[in-house]
């Protein structure tokens, strides 16, 4: 897979409750929501990351995509569930199963890019042994997903993921580096990096942007928005990147934005 050094978050699309961005905000509308996929397109971005605990994004996303599902890069992830107040937790092999079949139908595909184990932070061997990584690595086999995601909470989450994980999801902004060594580590292991929450929920600016693409092994950067003007600003802010390719097994940066 190859991905734009930029990606879209898409937590907006579906959900406010509980989202702890800087300034609060209002879902968007369905033509909103299809602007912004054009203004990505034309920014030359093509990696969307969505989630089942994001509300009704998953829902709202596979709606706007009917029809043009080729030459987006599509991620998700299994493991949370918010009920709109509070989140649970399933990483059963069972629930995995269950959740990446919802997500298919919720996006309207038949496959999905990357899926990640959405963690609430416990100790990454009882996420294995309950049996996510062994359903998702069974879907990998069988093709309906392509690579096998992790999203942790701290440094220590992530080094355990690497055992398993083909993408590894991490941290890094302005105010919080700790991640940095992980990325590096995963790079040296052919493990593609996402970053996420790069502008600390909407506390930074986009000049934050090009000192986190040069880290070694960051394949894309996720940004959560549903404004076009801030796509447009994070994706110029980012454009003496654009040319700057890393190969890597499962998931390499292409060309774009700019």
């Amino acid at each position: 897979m190859a991905v734009s050094i930029l990606g879209l978050g898409t937590v907006k699309f579906g959900r406010t409750a509980g989202a702890r961005y800087a300034a609060p905000f209002e879902l968007p509308s369905d033509n909103d929501i299809a602007d912004l996929l054009a203004t990505a397109q034309s920014l030359g971005i093509n990696l969307l990351d969505t989630a089942p605990a994001y509300g009704t994004s998953e829902t709202r996303l596979g709606a706007a995509l009917a029809g043009q599902r080729e030459g987006w890069i599509v991620a998700t992830k299994t493991g949370e569930e918010f009920d709109g107040v509070k989140s649970r937790f399933d990483f059963s092999a069972d629930h995995t199963l269950r959740s990446v079949e919802r997500s298919l139908t919720r996006l309207g595909t038949d496959r999905l890019d990357i899926v990640s184990i959405h963690s609430d932070g416990r100790d990454v061997g009882d996420i294995e042994a309950a049996g996510a990584v062994r359903a998702l690595t069974r879907l990998r086999d069988e093709g309906t997903i392509r690579a096998i995601g992790f999203s942790g909470k701290t440094p220590n989450d992530g080094n355990a993921a690497l055992a398993f994980a083909d993408v590894l999801m991490c941290t890094i902004n302005a105010s919080y580096s700790d991640e940095t060594p992980l990325v590096r580590a995963a790079a040296e292991q052919d493990i593609g990096i996402l970053v996420k929450k790069p502008l600390g929920r909407g506390r930074h600016r986009p000049q934050a942007l090009p000192a986190i693409a040069a880290v070694p092994g960051v394949a894309s950067i996720l940004v959560g928005t549903i404004s076009a003007a801030h796509l447009a600003a994070n994706a110029d802010s980012l454009c003496d990147q654009a040319a700057t390719t890393r190969a890597a097994p499962g998931i390499g940066r292409s060309g774009g934005p700019g």
